[in-house]
């Protein structure tokens, strides 16, 4: 399949419309074996992927392990790669509840560091453990009010931005890396970012998505002033938008409320009248967006990959999106396919 390309920002960084999401890779609630998740990276190539998302604590480096040990047997000169900063990864054979997330993961436990040196030594771990010469992108993890708690934000991301800051932006300008932002999943931190440095790109998850659009506030108008992208992270909201509202579906890592549910039961609805399945209108919505640059849906085995080539290739007809918004399921300023 043939994918287009976007532009990061003006950084000359361009990324396949659609890419492939790393968490599932560090055996993010369920194991894969080696020669899958070689396998699935192989065959997402082949499938015409180019641009691949990892991070230091998917799996205490196991992703970034596997991401590197496929691209190297592939010209991945070709490949845009990003990864993330703000965690360090440490050898640790204690108990950790991380280890519940990240099945028979190696005894390593993750510790936040968003200051310069914790970022420097971070980029440098990350280029280890991919065994690559360099990453494109590199994303600030997890910083916010929402993974840290309000009493804890203020001065984490105080440090994240006077020393964090500092070094991702001494490695854009010495072409370390070609662009950096924000890996997250809370635009509100995004914009309170833009108010101290200069970004090029946000990985936001499950924030602007078929069911999500309230980063249309504020948060995108602004990206589209300051040439800042955006990376669609979980764009099934981490399931119900890829299962519908079945029994035990999850929202945001966490079984769905009624609320939640009976959202998605109706914009199915609408789906199915269309003959369009849920899945492939939530592929196709966020990229209508003009400062989205590419959507990196988790895959964690082949018939995943197959699965989202064939959602990725539906048609879907203009009057799915003119319903949707006639019902008030999607917002009357969001920008939708015309067909």
């Amino acid at each position: 399949m043939q994918f287009g390309k976007r532009e990061i920002g003006r950084t000359g960084v361009h990324v396949t419309e659609y890419g492939f999401g790393g968490a599932p890779l560090g055996n993010l609630y369920a194991p894969i074996a080696e020669e899958e998740a070689r396998g699935l990276l192989t065959d997402s190539w082949e499938a015409g992927f180019r641009y691949f998302d990892t991070a230091p604590y998917y799996g205490f480096g196991l992703s970034e392990r596997r991401f590197g040990d496929a691209l190297r047997d592939l010209p991945w000169q070709e490949a845009v790669v990003s990864t993330k900063v703000g965690r360090l990864i440490r050898p640790d054979r204690g108990p950790n509840p991380d280890r519940e997330k990240f099945i028979d993961a190696a005894p390593f436990r993750s510790d936040y560091d968003y200051s310069y040196d914790g970022v420097m030594r971070s980029h440098e771990d990350s280029l280890q453990r991919l065994g690559i010469d360099r990453v494109d992108i590199l994303f600030l993890h997890d910083i916010g009010p929402v993974t840290h708690g309000a009493a804890a934000h203020p001065a984490l991301f105080r440090q994240a931005m006077e020393g964090g800051y500092r070094a991702l932006d001494e490695l854009r300008r010495n072409g370390d890396v070609k662009a950096i932002g924000l890996g997250v999943n809370e635009w509100q931190v995004c914009e309170e970012a833009m108010d101290h440095g200069r970004w090029d790109v946000f990985l936001l998850a499950g924030r602007y998505t078929l069911l999500e659009q309230t980063a249309l506030d504020s948060f995108l108008p602004r990206c589209q002033r300051e040439n800042a992208s955006i990376v669609i992270g979980g764009p099934f909201n981490s399931g119900i938008l890829a299962t519908g509202p079945v029994a035990g579906a999850t929202y945001d890592y966490e079984p769905a409320p009624s609320a939640i549910l009976d959202r998605v039961r109706r914009i199915e609805s609408v789906c199915k009248a269309h003959d369009v399945p849920l899945a492939a209108a939530a592929l196709r919505f966020p990229l209508t967006h003009p400062s989205v640059a590419a959507v990196i849906p988790g895959m964690s085995a082949r018939n995943h990959l197959q699965r989202n080539l064939e959602l990725i290739g539906q048609t879907i007809p203009a009057g799915l999106w003119s319903d949707l918004k006639s019902e008030g399921l999607v917002r009357a300023d969001a920008p939708v396919p015309h067909g």
